[in-house]
């Protein structure tokens, strides 16, 4: 079968509205911005629906708005599509979106670090000192030799922060030396556009940022991969998930090597993406980059079903391993194969022959229906209730119950739908 990856957006994408389609229709869609919404303190979905562009555009709100709607757009597309990718990869901030899609990082620990992270960026630099200048046609050597000319002129720094495709390029910096270097590359003919960005993201001057942001992370507890993820610091998959402090730290002084990440993935065999959240950036950006990848966006209905046909066969195969793993059936199983520590006969039968009834039933159900059939949403999550009941009445151990819950959702892939099973407590 054909290997896919899914890549996740950075800032520059947002817009007003974006993901309302999910929210609309999605039950596990609405989830993710209710639980955005818990973890900030603020209503998500009425700042990313009907709030103003210039609040949306501030870099706090933004990068968790951002991660809130790719998260959610994953969501969807693992209960739609169901596909599991090969590798993920995201831009810039998206790659906080690949991580918490991975499963490394829990949705609220993402979401309460790029709210960090995006003040501290703010913060970093005061309102136009810096900019960004996106150059389009230079040579990565061309804007080295600018970078190190405007430097000396001006005498401030100026570097290149995003190898974003072969003929694409990012400038960051103090807005003297950005305007110098880009004056210099539109001399040699060179496309030069100024990014509307509130901060030199990606150069030496986030380095007061990068230094408090490190601490952030080390307050949190990343996770084993479900799939690899590539880094924007190496344009290469984490090795371990350690990995992160060092990377995630680097990566707000460091250059987004995009064109790298999508040439590993290349070469490792993906032949299609699925850009996963607001807009097409990415999507537009990757026959630049690796021109034998075919590049899917996913934001909007039509884009899904467009999504949809092109993976029938890969969704057919994995629907046909489903069959044989889905909740209610892997619930059955649990509850028959775990160890009892309770004698009292009354409270068996209340708390675990009662309940077993029921999850048997549901699965007596989808065996009438013929081969291949799957629970539906309000089946799975009763049926992960009545296995919790079973459970408890068991006397089974916290932490074996805790894996044994995560393990039926890892494996029947259904993470971005029962978020409490998979990061209980997070």
């Amino acid at each position: 079968m054909r290997k896919l990856a899914v890549l996740f957006p950075g800032q520059g994408s947002q817009y007003v509205g974006m993901g309302r389609w999910l929210h609309d229709n999605y039950a596990s869609a609405r989830v993710v911005f209710a639980e955005a919404g818990d973890t900030l303190g603020y209503d998500m979905a009425a700042l990313v629906f009907e709030g103003a562009e210039e609040q949306l555009a501030k870099t706090e709100f933004t990068q968790p708005a951002l991660l809130t709607a790719s998260y959610a757009a994953f969501a969807v597309y693992m209960e739609e599509i169901g596909v599991p990718p090969a590798y993920a990869a995201g831009h810039s901030l998206g790659e906080f979106s690949a991580l918490a899609a991975s499963g490394a990082l829990s949705l609220r620990d993402a979401l309460r670090l790029v709210q960090t992270r995006g003040r501290l960026m703010q913060e970093a630099a005061a309102e136009g000192v810096g900019a960004m200048c996106a150059a389009i046609g230079a040579s990565p050597e061309q804007a080295d030799e600018a970078c190190r000319a405007a430097a000396a002129a001006t005498g401030l720094q100026v570097v290149v922060s995003n190898y974003n495709s072969a003929d694409q390029l990012v400038l960051s910096g103090y807005r003297q030396a950005v305007e110098h270097a880009s004056g210099l590359l539109a001399d040699q003919g060179t496309r030069t556009t100024f990014l509307r960005v509130s901060a030199p993201f990606h150069s030496p001057l986030m380095q007061p940022a990068a230094e408090r942001f490190r601490e952030e992370l080390a307050a949190c507890s990343f996770g084993s991969f479900k799939w690899p993820v590539l880094s924007n610091v190496t344009g290469e998959p984490y090795r371990q998930p350690q990995d992160a402090l060092e990377l995630l730290t680097t990566q707000l002084t460091a250059p987004v090597r995009w064109l790298d990440a999508m040439r590993y993935l290349e070469s490792s065999g993906v032949s299609l993406t699925a850009e996963i959240g607001a807009k097409t950036v990415l999507t537009h950006l990757m026959p630049a980059c690796a021109g034998s990848i075919r590049a899917f966006p996913f934001d909007s209905m039509d884009q899904l079903e467009r999504l949809r046909r092109e993976l029938a066969a890969e969704i057919a195969d994995e629907k046909g391993k489903r069959a044989v793993r889905n909740v209610v059936t892997k619930c059955l199983t649990a509850a028959v194969s775990t160890r009892n520590r309770n004698w009292d006969n009354a409270e068996y039968e209340r708390g675990v022959l009662e309940p077993y009834r029921e999850i048997a039933a549901m699965q007596e159900q989808l065996d009438s229906l013929g081969e291949g059939a799957q629970p539906t949403e309000a089946q799975m999550r009763r049926a992960l209730a009545l296995l919790k009941r079973i459970l408890d009445t068991k006397l089974v151990p916290e932490q074996e119950q805790l894996r044994r819950l995560r393990d039926i959702v890892s494996d029947t892939r259904t993470e971005a739908l029962f978020p409490d099973y998979w990061n209980p407590g997070a």
